[in-house]
């Protein structure tokens, strides 16, 4: 890489624009992971009260699940997709990540 190819690199607005987008996410991410944990205690505290799983509590953990994925995949630029509230809610489990596919800077 040459000096001239990294001044076009650091001063490109779409990747600091990413930048921002990763940085807010990320911050997005560690609220799930709390969100999610309190999902878990009180699935599994609902288990040893009933003996079954709550179905409210199961569908609201799988699309946590998704959207916690869909962060980490966007956060690895494995996806342009920015998740909630960017975009749609998940409401079902997550697709096939593309491999090889090329990155798209421009957000």
């Amino acid at each position: 890489m040459t000096g001239n190819e990294f001044k076009k690199n650091l001063s490109s607005r779409p990747t600091w624009t990413r930048g921002f987008f990763i940085l807010l996410f990320a911050a997005i991410y560690g609220v799930a992971e709390v969100v999610i944990t309190a999902v878990v205690a009180f699935q599994f505290c609902y288990s040893l009260v009933t003996g079954s799983s709550n179905r409210q509590l199961r569908e609201l953990g799988q699309s946590l699940s998704t959207f916690i994925y869909q962060i980490l995949l966007f956060l690895t630029y494995n996806s342009d997709d920015k998740p909630y509230p960017f975009g749609p809610w998940p409401d079902q489990p997550p697709g096939e990540v593309q491999p090889d596919k090329p990155i798209d800077y421009s957000i």
